[in-house]
């Protein structure tokens, strides 16, 4: 394969315009595709049948495998830490029927009980011995993290105890990444990877699916109000996982050199549908030193941008977020107050990749009509495409239950622009 995805991808993330605008679905967890969305898809294109492989159980997101991505036009690959969030490798695949009936296959260390209601319960590192870390309601098609917080002894708080799923790699981690980057760097796509272990605070990671018996602040609620009234506490998580982040840092660019485009750095949402989860003063204060810890020594010491992922109408904190070295905002929420794409494009477009924003998935995608889709399409592209700085996703995962004629519309306004 040639080198032309990647060096779109590359041409985009510098502000220069490329040959089209790049396009990325499946490389990362919020920029997939729900698997029954993907099954429609192979359906679509006629490709080969078989079942998906759900490789991000937790959003029960499907594997977009090479052909499909052709078939997709997609420009980008991604590389993930090499345990799910529920804390298990994907290998000795197997075939697993979801509660809407689509046989697809999951890792062997996919365990699973169902609850006397009927959910289906999940557990943390596939040990059926500890208590399970997620739930998907009997009418649902992902699985929601069940909080394990342990009583809260307000003198006897550890950071230590918010500490224990980071650690420096071991061999076999950098092995992991070095064979997956060799695969994927051999593809001629562009590359985005998650080395894990550098999102601050990342309400997702929080409760800890992925650990038998997280000990620490693990209750969703209890963390937001510890980035209020326990701001030592979280400071001194953040200090710590820094220093194990920047060891791995340096590990991963012994191993990928230039290899790689982008790096997700963090998940961690600050936004709502209106408005932010805390003050600029606060992030600037509690969260930016550390990211530019981070930021820093990736921009001194490689060539890859720095992806940043929030949800919600974070337009207030673009400014910061830029501070802080930030390259690229995922998944650029247009629906959200005060993110009007005119806006986001003429004020920081020059200094920020906006890597989504492409499609409205809350109304617009799953419920919408193909003219609308495509119309929406068009226009965003319009306007994000213009000299680069742009790499076209829809706004975080394409859900189930969105039709697949307008994910079809929208690849095919794709092929337009």
């Amino acid at each position: 394969m040639n080198d032309a995805s990647r060096k779109r991808v590359h041409e985009a993330l510098h502000h220069r315009q490329p040959d089209r605008i790049p396009v990325d679905f499946g490389a990362t967890a919020v920029t997939g595709i729900h698997c029954s969305i993907v099954a429609g898809l192979r359906d679509h294109f006629g490709l080969e049948k078989r079942p998906v492989k759900v490789h991000e159980p937790y959003q029960m997101l499907g594997l977009i495998e090479d052909d499909l991505m052709d078939a997709m036009g997609v420009d980008v690959a991604g590389i993930s830490p090499r345990n799910t969030i529920f804390g298990f490798p994907n290998e000795n695949w197997k075939e697993f029927q979801t509660p809407w009936g689509q046989v697809v296959l999951v890792s062997g260390h996919f365990n699973t009980t169902k609850a006397t209601n009927g959910d289906l319960l999940i557990y943390p590192a596939g040990d059926m011995s500890a208590p399970p870390s997620g739930r998907m309601p009997s009418a649902s098609y992902f699985f929601d993290t069940i909080i394990r917080q342990d009583p809260i002894d307000e003198d006897k708080l550890n950071p230590d105890d918010n500490l224990e799923e980071f650690g420096v790699w071991a061999d076999d981690a950098k092995a992991y990444f070095k064979k997956e980057i060799d695969i994927l760097a051999a593809k001629g796509r562009g590359v985005i990877l998650n080395a894990g272990g550098t999102a601050l605070g990342d309400i997702a990671l929080v409760p800890a699916p992925f650990l038998r018996h997280p000990k620490g602040i693990r209750d969703i609620t209890e963390w937001y109000m510890s980035t209020a009234a326990r701001q030592d506490y979280v400071q001194a998580i953040f200090e710590k996982q820094v220093v194990i982040a920047l060891k791995n840092l340096q590990s991963l660019k012994d191993i990928a050199g230039d290899r790689i485009d982008a790096l997700f750095l963090c998940g961690t949402d600050f936004g709502t549908q209106s408005s932010t989860f805390c003050a600029v003063d606060t992030f600037e204060t509690l969260w930016a030193p550390y990211y530019k810890k981070m930021t820093s020594w990736i921009h001194k010491n490689t060539q890859w941008k720095v992806f940043k992922h929030s949800c919600g109408a974070v337009r207030a904190m673009i400014p910061a977020f830029i501070n802080a070295e930030l390259d690229i905002l995922n998944p650029v929420q247009c629906s959200a107050v005060g993110m009007d794409p005119v806006i986001l494009k003429r004020e920081f477009g020059q200094k920020l990749t906006f890597w989504g924003g492409g499609v409205d998935t809350q109304h617009v995608l799953p419920f919408g009509a193909p003219e609308e889709v495509r119309n929406q399409v068009l226009e965003r592209c319009r306007i994000f495409g213009k000299g680069g700085g742009f790499i076209f996703n829809a706004v975080h995962n394409v859900q189930a239950r969105t039709p697949v004629k307008n994910v079809v519309a929208m690849l095919d306004a794709l092929r337009q622009v």
